[in-house]
């Protein structure tokens, strides 16, 4: 991953601009892009620091604050969808997306894989043997 400048390099380039140097030389003088010292100066000038902002960092999960709520309603009906999910989450005034849901259930471990009882794992071709029915036990 990409690193910013250092410090000492944003400083020095500052101070040679701020010196009356114009940013095409001093560009030239540290190797660096026109555009580079125009933002550092101009970043110096709003901030009065020349540092780098930060970068990278987590963004906080949406649905966390619903993960309570989230899992008792995946226990309560195991065949619920996640664009039902996402429509309930939305009558809750929570907006989420289809994958922020996906994530969240990759997260929790939870999947919904398709039932295996109808086949639907299976190929279409594939056909299970049936099962025989029950024999009703009549009256004699």
């Amino acid at each position: 991953m990409a690193r910013p400048y250092s410090d000492d390099l944003r400083k020095r380039v500052v101070a040679s601009f701020r010196s009356g140097h114009s940013s095409r030389q001093v560009a030239r003088t540290f190797g660096i892009s026109v555009s580079t010292v125009i933002k550092w100066s101009q970043r110096e000038r709003a901030t009065g620091s020349v540092s780098a902002g930060k970068m990278g960092g987590h963004r906080p999960f949406i649905l966390e604050g619903e993960r309570a709520w989230l899992l008792d309603r995946i226990k309560s009906d195991a065949d619920v969808t996640l664009r039902g999910l996402q429509a309930e989450l939305a009558e809750r005034d929570v907006i989420a997306s289809y994958g922020a849901l996906w994530n969240f259930m990759h997260r929790e471990g939870l999947s919904h894989k398709k039932n295996r009882i109808r086949n639907r794992a299976r190929s279409p071709g594939y056909r299970a043997k049936e099962s025989p029915m029950e024999e009703v036990s009549s009256e004699d």
